[in-house]
């Protein structure tokens, strides 16, 4: 009996704990996200209207500040990305630093808003894996759970990031820790749930308000090229980034190091203003646009990664997530429009974006069953494409798995 009623209480405190760590981090992320967003676009704007120069200085300034904010402020550590996670959940001595929150959440911004080519997802998943990390520590929950605490927290973060909770699950299932334990899917679903309350509190949306209505059987080869295309873009972003990094790494130099990323960067963007920071609006402008150059679309997917390999050498706080999210949406306009302009098809641009940043997203960071429920979030009524988003992000995944070494993978997205 007392066994029992401390299993009882364990399990009680685990549900608590998990609630409230959910809580937290839903306002933490729903925060970054909307804080990110208006003065990214607002400074995008203003220099767009007045001085479209101001582009190639911007990065720097954003970079000048992350830099002397981590000397001075963060106690001169840098932000290692989704590496820091896995070092605490598998030694239980290792610990997220509280000021890690606010070290991810400022960083974070500052590197978007002034137009460094990544998001605020990295940033906001181990900002919240912090959160739920201190908690822990808290003892406010018996010791041995501290792994579900801290996937609570990031399924909760995620979730609200991406107006999905399930999104949130399965990421915490599929990438941060593998594997299903009755007491983590417990601490998980309640922290989909609370995820889902603040969504429909706040009213969430869709990033994109184009609605998926259909989608044809003539469209299937088509969405089966992306997929591989999306495998090999994969591949060619993870490649880049480690180049970026090692080149970077051997820069002694801290001005040079900073500066030289980051006008690269300004340069990429004064060029072609849809590498702005995450590039969401990017996206938004070529679909509402209907049309766009060949050039502009090939150019676009190849400079996303260089550009988000830049921004994360010379400093600045994010990782794959976004830039593979937008390489593949610019990856899936193109095919759709070489099926519509060459064989006379009349494909969806809206399906083929959704599709196309889900399979590069998959084949990025080797969670298909994520990308595809996250693709689904991205626009209204998406849940249609269900069945070509699975099928084609385990094509991909599985690709990216055969040509891209797993070592090599975990090197840079848990960097």
């Amino acid at each position: 009996m007392y066994r029992k009623n401390i299993i009882l209480n364990n399990w009680g405190k685990l549900i608590a704990s998990s609630m409230l760590t959910a809580i937290i981090c839903s306002i933490l992320a729903l925060s970054l996200k909307h804080f990110t967003e208006f003065f990214e676009e607002t400074v995008f704007h203003f220099v767009e209207q007045r001085n479209t120069w101001l582009f190639i200085l911007l990065p720097t300034i954003g970079t000048t500040a992350i830099y002397f904010l981590r000397k001075y402020l963060f106690q001169g550590r840098k932000n290692k990305g989704i590496t820091e996670i896995y070092k605490t959940l598998y030694a239980r001595r290792e610990h997220l630093p509280l000021f890690k929150v606010a070290s991810h959440y400022i960083n974070g911004f500052l590197t978007v808003v002034f137009g460094g080519s990544t998001g605020v997802e990295v940033s906001t998943v181990v900002a919240s894996a912090t959160v739920g990390n201190a908690m822990y520590q808290r003892k406010i929950a018996a010791k041995k759970y501290k792994i579900e605490l801290i996937c609570a927290a990031v399924t909760a973060g995620v979730g609200v990031l991406f107006v999905n909770p399930m999104v949130g699950f399965l990421f915490s299932m599929e990438v941060i820790h593998r594997g299903w334990t009755k007491t983590k899917i417990i601490a998980c679903s309640i922290a989909a749930v609370v995820s889902l309350c603040i969504i429909l509190l706040f009213n969430e949306q869709s990033m994109f308000q184009v609605a998926v209505n259909h989608w044809s059987y003539k469209a299937i080869p088509f969405m089966l090229l992306l997929s591989i295309l999306a495998a090999f873009l994969a591949v060619y972003f993870t490649f880049m980034a480690i180049k970026v990094k090692s080149f970077f790494g051997n820069i002694n130099n801290n001005f040079v190091r900073v500066n030289l990323g980051a006008i690269t960067v300004g340069l990429f963007i004064f060029a072609i203003p849809a590498l702005y920071g995450d590039s969401y609006h990017g996206l938004k402008e070529v679909l509402h646009a209907g049309t766009i150059s060949w050039g502009m679309l090939i150019l676009v997917v190849l400079l996303k990664p260089i550009a988000a390999s830049l921004t994360l050498g010379a400093g600045g706080d994010g990782g794959v997530f976004a830039p593979s999210i937008v390489a593949g949406g610019f990856l899936g306009l193109m095919v759709c429009y070489l099926g519509n302009t060459f064989f006379g098809l009349d494909l969806v641009p809206i399906n083929f974006l959704v599709i196309g940043a889900a399979v590069a997203l998959s084949a990025a960071i080797f969670a298909p069953w994520t990308a595809a429920i996250l693709a689904c979030s991205l626009a209204p009524n998406a849940f249609v494409l269900i069945g070509p988003l699975v099928i084609c992000c385990f094509i991909s995944w599985q690709l990216a798995k055969k040509i891209l070494p797993y070592n090599v993978y975990t090197y840079e997205f848990h960097r």
